[in-house]
């Protein structure tokens, strides 16, 4: 259950984020591979230009990504009329209705698909953001979606080891760690070490 403060949180420039959300009346948010993929598509079109993505989770009815947002947006905003938190938060809305109007004409579906406000909280704590990592990647697991999260096609997981050039920040997350190696290190370490509901 989202914390309070998790709908109010202010967006600033440089800080980590846990983003994620729900479906309205928890029904599917994903149908098909294509919906899943059109969402991956929307997001880099909407919010690439203010924020970076390190690790995300689409699941059937919500979703999880860890954002950083961009040091300077002053080319979107060049008079400065909005602060970065207005900015940001225009955008994932932006995205959310683009995504929502798509899916509602595909699915013969009327009305809002995802809750609002949207959830997010700030990472501070680098131990937690390694964790944080962990758990976005082993929800599908969690959730009984698979047997073992490594084999979700619709997380970072796997595809931060594949060496294609991409905008996920997969060389980042691959440093945060200590390389390859020890990225699927801790994922198997910590998965036999810890409950996901306590992150």
């Amino acid at each position: 259950m989202a914390k309070t403060e998790h709908y109010y949180t202010k967006f600033e420039e440089g800080k980590f984020y846990h983003i994620y959300n729900r479906s309205i009346d928890r029904q599917p948010l994903f149908k098909s591979d294509a919906n899943y993929r059109f969402f991956l598509n929307k997001l880099d079109q909407y919010l690439s230009n203010v924020l970076d993505v390190y690790a995300f989770c689409l699941l059937g009815n919500h979703f999880h990504l860890l954002i950083r947002v961009k040091e300077s947006l002053a080319s979107i905003d060049p008079n400065g009329d909005f602060s970065l938190h207005d900015i940001v938060s225009k955008q994932f809305r932006i995205f959310f209705q683009s995504y929502a109007l798509a899916f509602n004409i595909q699915h013969k579906r009327i009305g809002t698909l995802f809750q609002t406000p949207f959830k997010r909280a700030e990472i501070n704590d680098e131990f937690y953001l390694s964790r944080l990592i962990y758990y976005i990647h082993a929800n599908p697991q969690k959730h009984k979606l698979v047997a073992d999260f490594r084999d979700w096609k619709w997380s970072s997981y796997n595809r931060i080891l594949l060496e294609i050039d991409t905008k996920l920040k997969k060389q980042e997350v691959l440093d945060w760690f200590g390389g390859k190696a020890a990225y699927l290190k801790f994922h198997s370490d910590i998965h036999g070490a810890i409950l996901l509901d306590e992150l």
